[in-house]
């Protein structure tokens, strides 16, 4: 691959660090963003022990003005950006009728909200250089809905409109939708209804596929001919279908 500037949201964990740590290691020049600052500047100082090379700066990607700043600041350092990962996500699950409506406004404004600040922030650009490539991370469950998911879900089938919607529009822009399932991460830790939660690190515990997994399909789709498009990969662990 050649060397290409990408700016991955959600990066200090997950998805989002194991993809860092795999496109450093390809040669491409990385800038995270995410809000716990401490674990990002870890991940940047083992990537370039490692030969590669990385910046990271804070980021809230449910501001607007946090996330212009994160992508126009990567572009006065270094010229032009070419891939922008959209992979911060949240995923607190519950029944509609348990009316934890604080946890729907946050998927709405981490899931949804963060990935058009991104695209707002970095579509100009892209359209000024003629070239560029948008990624999204949604979700299997951005293509089914299961009980307990219906607002996950929401956001995660927005989040794939979205990037179709980006493609059908744009002729110079490259567009990724990736869709992973049951993935080692944080997101099963963090808020919902207890029982449920607990339910899904169950799961998890018997499906989860490494990060890395999906880290190497975003790498798959980035380094393809600028003339190709990897429109859509939804990965799944084989034993997910018994």
């Amino acid at each position: 691959m050649t060397g290409k500037i990408v700016l991955i949201t959600g990066a200090s964990s997950g998805i989002g660090a194991a993809t860092a740590r795999r496109l450093a290691g390809a040669g491409h020049h990385v800038v995270l963003g995410a809000r716990r600052v401490d674990r990002l500047a870890a991940l940047t100082a083992a990537i370039r022990e490692d030969g590669g090379s990385a910046e990271h700066t804070l980021l809230d990607v449910t501001s607007a003005d946090s996330v212009d700043s994160f992508v126009q600041a990567a572009h006065r350092r270094h010229g032009h950006i070419d891939v922008l990962v959209n992979n911060a996500g949240v995923m607190p699950l519950s029944r509609l009728d348990a009316l934890r409506v604080e946890e729907w406004n946050q998927m709405i404004d981490v899931n949804l909200r963060g990935t058009l600040y991104g695209i707002a922030a970095a579509l100009p650009l892209m359209r000024e250089q003629r070239s560029g490539h948008v990624i999204n991370v949604s979700s299997t469950l951005g293509h089914e809905v299961v009980p307990n998911s219906a607002v996950y879900s929401a956001t995660k089938f927005a989040v794939r409109a979205l990037a179709e919607g980006l493609r059908k529009e744009q002729q110079d822009i490259r567009v990724t939708l990736i869709s992973p399932s049951f993935t080692q991460s944080e997101l099963n830790t963090l808020g919902g209804d207890p029982d449920t939660m607990a339910w899904v690190r169950t799961l998890a515990d018997k499906l989860n596929m490494p990060a890395t997994t999906v880290a190497e399909a975003i790498a798959y789709a980035i380094e393809q001919p600028a003339s190709i498009d990897v429109s859509e990969i939804v990965i799944r662990p084989v034993a997910e279908a018994a």
